[in-house]
């Protein structure tokens, strides 16, 4: 009886250990920087200048903004949000974006910010941010501004 013990023992413990060593099917490969992009719309959260919010510095016109960014055929939308910097602007833009330099620049059609360009260094992308750089002319100065949106 020991002997059926010992083997029953020895077979429960050599299952649980390669069953704890074996690999899982269930990891999934980290997302790609477009599948990031495109998961959700964007939102401002904040704009710095050499660490320093500069936040109010831009429009609440501009700030309220929504960006969507499409995976399919790289389009977008540039929804006014609840308020328009001008009357007259349609409530939605459409733009078209690409990313360039092995992915480490955003490059929209269209100008997001008033003095700032269409391309965007990309300082990092993760599930719930966006935080790219630019350079904006702000009161006749060139400065590089690191603009956050979040989701």
């Amino acid at each position: 009886m020991k002997r059926l013990n010992l083997a029953a023992f020895l077979v429960l413990s050599m299952s649980v250990f390669f069953g704890a060593c074996s690999k899982s099917d269930s990891s999934t490969p980290p997302k790609t920087k477009t599948q990031l992009l495109t998961q959700a719309s964007w939102k401002f959260s904040n704009a710095k200048v050499n660490g320093a919010d500069v936040s109010s510095l831009i429009q609440a016109c501009q700030k309220d903004n929504i960006l969507t960014f499409s995976s399919t055929g790289g389009s977008g939308t540039l929804d006014e949000g609840p308020s328009k910097c001008n009357n007259t602007d349609p409530q939605t833009t459409p733009f078209t974006w690409s990313f360039m330099t092995n992915e480490t620049v955003l490059h929209v059609s269209t100008v997001f910010f008033t003095g700032g360009s269409s391309d965007f260094t990309i300082v990092s992308l993760t599930e719930t941010e966006l935080v790219v750089s630019q350079n904006i002319n702000i009161s006749g100065t060139t400065q590089t501004a690191v603009v956050t949106f979040i989701h």
